[in-house]
């Protein structure tokens, strides 16, 4: 015990243990590698984030959180199909989902109301423009609409208008038929502007058309057309229009006559046709040409009988009066 009255601890030496190991000290000149911070979050993610958080917060977005994430992985979908060369299906893709979520906040297409056709089928207008089941008002681009309707052949105008939340008002004006135009062997329903709009059928619509034959006539057919609605008589007459040359027209009659029009003065020389009808009953004769195209002047062509009987009337007249002078 120590002076103290404390129990001195013993003096033996005690046995030296085990050094503790330092951590190794990197070499002169290295230094070890610190972790990375983390990265901030891209701006897009915070978008995102927030967009999620204010959708779930809503009446909408409760009900359609799901539909978000659809759509943001959609999204990516798309972005990859259009690094793929696939840009036309990735734009359906983007459509339909967009559809999808303008649906659930109620934009859903529900009624389709079509005026003014005729011809084209209330299927086909639907079809044109691309409206189906899962349409939605919200993206649909009415004037994207209204050109593709135009772009068909009975169409000539189109309008279309959205009434929010989910119906679609669409009216069309149809061309009416104008005439019928042969063309390499076919013959073709065209409208007042030239535009081929029906193939040709035994509709009775079409059976009493004016017809007009060869290249150019469909885009001067108003000017015939219209020459001969004010002259009935010679319209009725007429079975056909040719166009020759792209520069003017040749009637064919349905006697077989074909009456040989000038390029210009078109009004002048049907007038003067049917004077020479009236006076002379030249439409009535055996010919098979009357030709006007030269102003002032008509030349006619004889049959081949009517050629070979004057022909012989002109013998019998000549031998008559090589007899008298005997």
């Amino acid at each position: 015990m120590d002076g103290g009255g404390r129990v001195a601890g013993t003096l033996r030496a005690s046995k030296p243990g085990p050094a503790r190991s330092r951590p190794a000290l990197p070499p002169p000149g290295r230094h070890k590698r610190l972790p990375e911070p983390p990265r901030p979050a891209s701006r897009l993610a915070l978008l995102l984030r927030r967009i999620s958080v204010a959708l779930t917060a809503s009446r909408i977005g409760r009900r359609s959180a799901s539909l978000l994430s659809l759509f943001v992985i959609g999204g990516f979908v798309a972005y990859g199909t259009v690094i793929g060369g696939h840009a036309e299906a990735a734009r359906e893709i983007g459509r339909d989902l967009g559809d999808a979520a303008a649906n659930v906040a109620g934009f859903k297409v529900a009624k389709v109301n079509l005026s003014g056709q005729n011809h084209v089928s209330p299927a086909e207008i639907l079809r044109v423009a691309g409206i189906k089941g899962t349409t939605s008002t919200l993206l649909i681009d009415a004037d994207e609409v209204r050109r593709k309707l135009e772009a068909m052949p009975w169409i000539q105008s189109a309008s279309v208008r959205k009434l929010y939340p989910d119906r679609i008002d669409i009216e069309v004006v149809e061309r009416q038929a104008f005439a019928l135009w042969q063309i390499n062997g076919e013959i073709k329903v065209i409208a007042r502007d030239g535009i081929p709009i029906a193939p040709y059928s035994d509709d009775s619509r079409y059976v009493s058309l004016p017809i007009v034959v060869g290249d150019g006539a469909e885009t001067h057919v108003v000017e015939i057309v219209e020459a001969l609605a004010r002259r009935p008589e010679l319209a009725s007459q007429v079975r056909a229009a040719i166009r020759v040359a792209d520069r003017r027209w040749t009637l064919k009659m349905r006697n077989g006559i074909d009456v040989r029009l000038p390029e210009d003065g078109l009004d002048g020389a049907l007038a003067e046709l049917m004077d020479l009808d009236r006076s002379k009953k030249l439409l009535s004769r055996d010919i098979t040409i009357v030709d006007l195209r030269l102003p002032g002047r008509v030349v006619v062509r004889l049959s081949q009988a009517a050629a070979d009987a004057r022909a012989q009337m002109l013998k019998d007249k000549a031998k008559a009066k090589k007899g008298g002078a005997a």
